[in-house]
């Protein structure tokens, strides 16, 4: 059953959080402004300030900010300060039962993406892969399409991915529809072999990275394909792929060459060149809600990721 999280009004509470990396403070505190300019109330996780080496603190420490800012009945959205390493340390951890009994707006991406699967895939939320505050929000050159992203979670509206709003390529035509799943190709990969392994069966996968050289990319895409990921897969979207080009060695296959070789090769419906990921703009889709595929109008739609308004009579 997919749960749906009700949308965000002007002077409601959001919770920030750190689960992963400790955010840069500077940018974060940059950020903060953005959410109060939107209407909202912030509320800061107790260790977000936290670092323990790579860690935004120790695992019980960043199990406890998510745990409380779910039980916290005034918090209505959940913000991730930063992405960086750690949340797969977290998934066994967690009170899936709580987060159910709570559905609340959840919203991150790149190391989040190990929390966006996990929580989709035991509770049935539909979280939020989108632009996190000090990655993104606090950047001085940060792009308004970026923070307009936001505007999804104040309505309840289908989203609309074209030529207009992206520079989109056709990979293998066909139109598809399923649930929108997927997120950062690394985190998607240390799922496997898991209890939280990524589930593409009927559904839409979409993908992205950052700073992996395509010999990486190439390994990881050939582990997601042995594990059947693009076979049982509806369709698949192709997000950014952020300084994935050869540094160490020079005498390299391109992205494009490993996007034809894996994905050509899966034979489902195929799209590529979406400022979804590690990109300026970075877009936000919901993971979660039905995603439909269109390559002869080289259209990606998702339905609204968060619950319809019903007026009371």
């Amino acid at each position: 059953m997919v749960i749906k999280a009700p949308m965000l009004k002007r002077g409601d509470t959001v919770g920030v959080i750190a689960p992963a990396s400790p955010p840069k403070q500077e940018l974060l505190r940059n950020a903060l402004s953005f959410l109060q300019g939107l209407g909202l109330v912030v509320k800061m996780g107790s260790n977000v300030h936290h670092t323990y080496g790579y860690l935004a603190g120790k695992d019980d420490e960043r199990l406890e900010d998510i745990h409380t800012m779910f039980r916290d009945q005034d918090v209505k959205a959940i913000i991730c300060a930063c992405g960086g390493y750690g949340t797969g340390r977290l998934a066994t951890q967690l009170d899936y039962e709580l987060i159910a009994r709570n559905p609340k707006i959840f919203w991150g991406y790149s190391d989040i993406t190990f929390l966006h699967t996990a929580i989709h895939q035991k509770t049935g939320l539909v979280t939020f892969h989108g632009p996190m505050l000090s990655s993104d929000i606090g950047l001085q050159d940060v792009d308004e399409k970026t923070k307009e992203t936001f505007q999804q979670l104040f309505e309840s509206k289908r989203l609309e991915f074209s030529q207009q709003t992206s520079p989109i390529q056709t990979i293998v035509d066909g139109k598809a529809e399923g649930p929108v799943i997927g997120g950062n190709l690394t985190l998607l990969v240390s799922t496997l072999g898991t209890p939280y392994e990524v589930d593409t069966r009927g559904r839409i996968l979409f993908i992205e990275e950052i700073d992996e050289e395509p010999y990486k990319v190439d390994r990881m895409l050939n582990q997601l394909m042995m594990a059947g990921k693009f076979k049982e897969a509806e369709g698949i979207i192709v997000g950014d792929f952020k300084n994935c080009e050869p540094d160490k060695r020079k005498d390299s296959l391109s992205l494009d060459d490993l996007l034809d070789e894996y994905i050509k090769k899966a034979g489902k419906p195929a799209l590529k060149g979406f400022y979804i990921g590690h990109s300026s703009p970075s877009l936000a889709l919901p993971v979660g809600s039905m995603g439909r595929i269109d390559t002869y109008r080289k259209s990606f739609t998702v339905e609204s990721g968060i619950k319809e308004e019903v007026e009371s009579l």
